[in-house]
């Protein structure tokens, strides 16, 4: 608190400093209010009744996701509002470092050990601290020593090099161990009580929450990354869009609900396009229309979506500035059932002329856009005419509730969204690029069973997107967490962040 005898006489700098005041209340308000939410769920989960408890791997997953969630909180507020004394170590076990694992010393020495006398400086002593390090399938430790020199002509002081700055101050992991805990977890599809598991064969004996307090800090500071890919994503004229389930876990209700991962992505690959590839995730509570629209605020442009209804809502925006590019394959995957169901000669024949359009792309794939445009309009352009007849006249030879009948309707109620392909040879005929940038999502989904936390969900979602750009960009993922991480703690500018993108990454 402020000494009243300090306070300014000026109104205008009293007026800023009570605004300030207000500004740093409403957020510490926030961060309690958030972490008591947090920490309700926490007892719900540890303490829940009877009905309510969860077999011991699944409150594991429920555990590490609120812990993770409630470290990026504390990182968000320590960064907001610095403590100004260094606070106390927490009662929590940090591990210890067993004796056999190997050791790998780091001196750093001070610019200059000459004293202002003209005397060398000579070792009086040195502080030593050891990390846990990590590099793929060993663990060591880092030794760092920083001698301690002072001149034995004069009393001019002790000279001696500062201390690193870490991501995890006065932790033991190196920002390569906190990488690979993260990409363990979203890339290698292993929960954080597994990977305990893991280490404790070794010797390192960390409690989960440990862990998660690592993956915790690491996602605060990531986050700004994570949003200039996302408005980065956004700047583009041209994306692909999906989403799928993200079961999270409730305690509240007694079950598990179903949130959303939405991904948004980008790949010209296909066209010789000269941008890198790249997909960003967003957790949303639903899958209506308005999570879409939400996440693409500022984006205006060509989507290629699915046949899912929530998108029209984007073509309701005032400004009009969406066009909707459909899925062929989605098409495809309704007469695909129906032929598969039963004996359906109409289906069948439309499968014929779909992989006959496919055929066409096969051939043209990897050619620049107005070279594919080109051929679409004189090859693929005939064959969707023939198609459009065929399927009028199909249409009237079935029941529209009938299985056929319904496939076919899907088609024409899509009908000009699937030929949009033919207007623009950036236009992929399918959406598959962003359904296989989910798929990782669709397998941790399995291996982890479910979200704990929604909170979680949404660090899952942004460290995941930047893993799976990273394979895009065939940028090994553990280099480039903890390049990143390493630049970030070493104060690498806010102005300066989208060279922290994968594409963007020399390591």
């Amino acid at each position: 608190m402020m000494n009243p005898a300090e306070l300014p006489n000026d109104i205008d700098a009293l007026k800023a400093i009570i605004i300030a005041s207000e500004d740093r209340n409403l957020r510490k308000q926030d961060c309690i209010d958030r972490l008591e939410k947090l920490v309700a769920d926490f007892k719900r989960a540890l303490f829940g009744v009877k009905s309510e408890k969860i077999n011991p791997e699944q409150y594991e997953l429920a555990l590490e996701d609120i812990e993770t969630a409630m470290a990026a909180i504390h990182a968000e507020n320590e960064a907001i509002d610095p403590p100004k004394a260094k606070p106390s170590p927490r009662k929590s076990n940090r591990g210890h470092l067993p004796k056999h694992l190997p050791r790998v010393e780091e001196v750093i020495e001070p610019e200059s050990t000459t004293c202002s006398c003209g005397a060398k400086r000579h070792i009086i002593g040195e502080d030593t601290s050891e990390r846990l390090d990590i590099i793929p399938a060993q663990f060591r430790v880092i030794i760092t020593r920083r001698p301690k020199y002072a001149c034995r002509s004069c009393e001019a002081g002790i000279v001696q090099a500062p201390a690193k700055p870490r991501l995890i101050e006065g932790g033991m992991p190196t920002e390569a161990t906190v990488a690979s805990v993260i990409v363990s977890k979203y890339a290698d599809h292993l929960p954080l009580y597994r990977q305990a598991q893991i280490f404790s064969r070794q010797g390192v004996d960390l409690d989960r929450s440990t862990l998660a307090s690592w993956v915790g800090k690491a996602a605060y500071e990531l986050k700004p990354v994570y949003d200039c890919l996302l408005k980065n994503l956004k700047q583009s004229s041209k994306l692909f869009m999906d989403e799928t389930p993200a079961p999270v876990l409730d305690p509240g209700r007694k079950k598990v609900k179903t949130g959303y991962f939405w991904a948004l992505a980008r790949d010209d690959r296909p066209w010789r396009g000269d941008a890198p590839p790249r997909v960003a995730f967003t957790y949303a509570s639903g899958r209506g229309g308005k999570y879409a629209t939400e996440i693409l605020q500022g984006f205006d442009g060509i989507l290629q979506v699915d046949g899912y209804a929530g998108y029209n809502r984007l073509l309701k925006r005032a400004s009009q500035d969406v066009q909707l590019a459909y899925c062929w394959a989605h098409a495809r995957r309704k007469l695909y059932d129906v032929a598969k169901a039963s004996a359906a000669p109409i289906a069948q024949e439309g499968l014929k002329q779909i992989a006959a359009l496919y055929r066409i792309e096969a051939e043209i794939k990897g050619q620049p856009a107005d070279m594919r445009l080109a051929a679409r309009i004189e090859r693929t352009k005939p064959k969707l005419d023939a198609f459009e007849k065929w399927l009028t006249f199909s249409r009237a030879q079935v029941s529209a509730k009938s299985p056929t009948g319904q496939a076919l309707k899907y088609i024409a109620k899509y009908w000009a969204g699937l030929n949009l392909f033919l207007t623009d040879g950036r236009i992929e005929i399918d959406n598959n690029p962003v359904e296989r940038t989910i798929r990782p999502i669709a397998l941790n989904r399995k291996n982890a069973l479910f979200a704990g936390h929604e909170a979680g969900a949404q660090n899952w979602a942004m460290l995941a997107s930047l893993i799976e750009t990273c394979k895009l960009n065939a940028v090994e993922p553990h280099a480039y967490i903890s390049g990143i991480l390493t630049a970030i703690v070493n104060g690498h500018k806010q102005s300066d962040i989208e060279t922290l993108l994968p594409w963007n990454f020399r390591g």
